[in-house]
């Protein structure tokens, strides 16, 4: 997916382009996984869904829970979801990041082959 270090660097044009398509990426993983936490929310607690769309909003951004939890289904399940909502939200950083990343480092590297040629 990426250009190798020896190709050139990939065009302007192109590089907006992945990055659009990252971002795409990222949204659609935190669109998912804000529904199945306000799927978990509304079914387990019985929570309505403005309040679960909160408690989830708030666990998959690093914040903590809004609601007080009565079942032990939602207690568990809210467990559950914040432990991948940390991997998620890291995960989720990576993916729109990662051409910006890419493109330093591999304009860093031709940089530092031009140095070397001398």
């Amino acid at each position: 997916m990426y250009e190798h270090h020896t190709k050139p660097l990939l065009p302007r044009k192109e590089y907006f382009r992945r990055l659009r398509h990252h971002a795409g990426m990222g949204l659609a993983v935190i669109g998912a996984s804000l529904g199945i936490g306000m799927l978990g929310y509304h079914s387990l607690e019985k929570l309505p869904w403005i309040d679960a769309f909160v408690n989830a909003a708030m666990i998959l951004s690093g914040m903590g829970p809004v609601a007080t939890l009565n079942t032990a289904a939602g207690k568990i399940f809210a467990g559950c979801y914040a432990l991948y909502s940390g991997i998620a939200l890291i995960s989720i950083v990576g993916i729109i990041f990662a051409p910006a990343i890419h493109r330093f480092l591999h304009k860093f590297h031709l940089e530092d082959e031009g140095n070397n040629e001398q």
